[in-house]
């Protein structure tokens, strides 16, 4: 046993490099999880001994992953309140007479938002955007998708709140003695970056991105898309007014198809037609603008029976519509339970072919899905219906648009207060937390469920796997392998030199892992060198972002991929370009402003 220590110990820096090498390999055949990799990666150096049990739970000290989580849910909380959905409506209902412009100021906007958002959920909350975004402008989904993706990474590189990996950067930075970045200090290389990933993207776009057929008609852009009908209310606020003007025509998942108006349907020219009681206004949307259009006191929402002027139901549940149930093929307004129960039919959904009529006049298909609301009673008693079947409350909820300027204040006072050193970034956005559960922007449950915890594991995991490294002498043992090539070699060399490396591993693994690994290699090898590690440290901060050549390197890439069906040579493809041109512009601006 002593002879088995004494070896671990005599070769522990070589060690210490070839469970890297392992972990590599384990990152790209994807065999396991990124974070199951890191975390057995962190087991293997605990096992042998190389860093005690002590030194593997001081990584949860660190306060990246803390401020990380944080950004996750300050993140959900603006997408919960509707904040960039109602951007995106804006822009939409311009699209069809400046769409260039459209696209142009959709583009910046994603730009701006991921700067202080995560990107993740942002590509997850713009994907059906920008396909009903498509389909408005006539434009090919394939042309947009991928730049959604590009463009979230140029903005999330000016700022340090921008991406996780810039916190991390800043975090490993920070515990090998180097002064912390400011929230505000990147962004000149940001923006340079940016500019020249744009000019790339407009010049090569259009010929090196895939050609596809733009979105379906009558698509709102997600899989799921419902039919239903907003009858106006007497009291109505929208009484006179042009269907143009209404927030129902304004917002982006929203798809309105007619009016009904005394028996009769008017189809065209309808954002000038003026809004009466009891107007009827057929529109196809997703189930969390159902249910929050079902909270509005303007309309009723869904199947409305004569004399029904009560409240919506307290319960709202999907159910399928089962294969043997007697009402195929007959209207929608005459299946028997709406008779027997008082409960209403809020919308229906059928894959990929809704139907073209108005809610009660649809005709019922096996496997339609319905949306249906009622009180306690009346709804246990539909579990009883053997001709439905997958009945279970919804999990979708309502938009709270009205808690938007509190969500959107906190954001703000994360920036403002981290970036004038009032408070650290960790503990504003920590207080700002805090803020938005007690203000109920976002529900505690959402809250948790919005913190992408395969992230953070990751980066827990990855700073284990970095210090066991530091401590196994695996680090210096790099550092003086490079030494003797880069010791006569200029500043913007070696700079070029760390940019270059970092981004080809930031295409293989992990952009996180990428930033915590390299980020004490360039340190000390400045330290060595007698150059600043500073400028390098930005050098590895922006290139392990700038993952643009494959779908796997950073998760934005991965989202639209599946999207937009792409193939992987459709990455390299226009992604080679893009690496180039922010790669150079990156560079020359960390040595002109260094």
């Amino acid at each position: 046993m002593d002879d088995i220590r004494l070896f671990i110990e005599t070769w522990q820096a070589p060690i210490g490099l070839t469970i890297l090498a392992l972990m590599f390999i384990g990152f790209v055949l994807e065999r396991f999880p990124a974070a199951v990799v890191a975390i057995l990666g962190a087991c293997a150096f605990l096992f042998l001994g190389i860093i005690d049990s002590r030194q593997l739970f001081s990584v949860f000290s660190n306060s990246a992953p803390i401020t990380i989580g944080a950004m996750f849910i300050l993140s959900g909380a603006l997408l919960r309140t509707g904040t960039i959905d109602a951007i995106a409506g804006a822009i939409i209902s311009r699209a069809a007479r400046h769409p260039r412009l459209a696209v142009a100021e959709m583009f910046l906007g994603v730009y701006v938002a991921s700067a202080f958002m995560n990107n993740t959920p942002v590509v997850v909350v713009m994907i059906p955007i920008i396909l009903r975004l498509a389909q408005a402008t006539g434009y090919s989904a394939k042309k947009l998708l991928i730049p959604l993706s590009f463009i979230c990474i140029l903005g999330g590189t000016t700022t340090l709140i921008g991406t996780s990996t810039n916190l991390i950067v800043d975090s490993v930075s920070r515990g090998s003695g180097l002064p912390g970045f400011g929230i505000f200090e990147i962004t000149p290389y940001g923006l340079i970056a940016g500019v020249a990933g744009m000019i790339m993207l407009a010049v090569f776009s259009s010929w090196l991105l895939p050609k596809d057929e733009a979105a379906p008609a009558g698509s709102t852009g997600s899989d799921e898309v419902f039919l239903t009908e907003l009858t106006i209310r007497n009291a109505s606020t929208l009484r006179g007014k042009p269907l143009g003007e209404t927030a129902i025509a304004k917002r982006s998942k929203i798809q309105v198809t007619a009016i009904k108006r005394d028996g009769r349907y008017i189809r065209h020219h309808l954002a000038s037609e003026i809004l009466q009681p009891d107007d009827v206004v057929v529109i196809r949307t997703d189930l969390p603008e159902l249910m929050s259009l079902r909270k509005s006191q303007d309309f009723k929402v869904g199947i409305v029976r004569k004399g029904d002027v009560g409240p919506m139901g307290e319960v709202v549940v999907e159910a399928m519509v089962a294969p043997s149930h007697p009402s195929i093929g007959n209207r929608l307004y005459d299946i028997p339970f709406l008779s027997l129960l008082n409960v209403r039919i809020l919308g229906l959904s059928r894959y990929r072919n809704l139907p073209r009529s108005d809610l009660p006049n649809a005709k019922i298909h096996a496997a339609d899905k319905l949306v249906v609301t009622g009180s306690k009673a009346d709804i246990a008693r539909m579990y009883e219906n053997p001709n439905l079947f997958g009945i279970t409350n919804t999990s979708a909820r309502a938009f709270r648009r009205d808690k938007a300027p509190l969500a959107i204040g906190a954001l703000a006072a994360v920036v403002i207060l981290s970036a004038l050193n009032v408070l650290a970034i960790e503990v504003a956005a920590i207080l700002a937390v805090g803020f938005i559960l007690i203000a109920r922007c976002i529900d505690a449950e959402e809250a948790w469920s919005s913190i992408d915890g395969n992230v953070l594991v990751l980066i827990f995991g990855m700073l284990a796997v970095g210090l066991a490294l530091e401590e196994a002498g695996s680090v210096t043992m790099v550092v003086n392998a490079l030494a003797p090539f880069l010791v006569e070699a200029p500043v913007w060399a070696v700079v070029f030199a760390v940019y270059v490396v970092s981004v080809l591993l930031t295409e293989i693994i992990t952009n996180n892992a990428v930033a915590i690994l390299v980020t004490p290699i360039v340190i000390k090898l400045g330290a060595d060198l007698g150059i600043d590690p500073r400028p390098l440290v930005i050098a590895v901060m922006f290139a392990a972002s700038a993952s643009f050549a494959t779908p796997i390197g950073y998760q934005t890439n991965t989202l639209v991929y599946a999207a937009g069906n792409y193939r992987f040579t459709d990455f390299f493809k226009a992604g080679i370009p893009l690496t180039i041109g922010v790669g150079l512009a990156t560079c020359f601006a960390i040595i002109a402003l260094s």
